[in-house]
């Protein structure tokens, strides 16, 4: 999801956005793979899970993590050239995105739902244009 993020991160400065990603690992895996995958925006670390805690994002069990439709999901990347980093210190954290307005109003938002459910880049576009 990160690099479909940065493939699109002109699209998104485009139109008036700005992204910054929040991950599980450490400093030193945040800025190894900000670097790794090209990533031109920022990338903080949430260590204590509050960022997680405050936006209600859930953690999948161990069978949740490792069922396999991820398998084909990791296959499917790995063929696009892309291969899973170092898991960060809360592998089971799932993610969300979100949109952000003016006056901290949540303008979209994504809760995935598993490991291999991101937010469509081209509907966190639309609700930029219309924030």
């Amino acid at each position: 999801h990160a690099v479909q993020l940065r493939d699109r991160y002109d699209d998104i400065k485009d139109a008036g956005g700005e992204i910054v990603a929040i991950g599980t690992g450490d400093q030193r895996y945040a800025e190894a793979f900000a670097r790794g995958e090209n990533i031109p925006y920022l990338v903080l670390v949430d260590d204590d899970a509050t960022a997680a805690h405050a936006a209600s994002l859930k953690t999948l069990s161990w069978y949740q993590l490792l069922h396999p439709r991820t398998w084909k999901a990791t296959r499917q990347a790995s063929r696009r050239g892309h291969h899973v980093h170092k898991p960060g210190m809360r592998v089971k954290q799932i993610g969300a995105t979100f949109v952000i307005g003016a006056g901290h109003r949540v303008r979209y938002e994504h809760l995935d739902s598993d490991s291999t459910d991101h937010a469509e880049i081209d509907a966190v576009v639309a609700a930029l244009r219309t924030a």
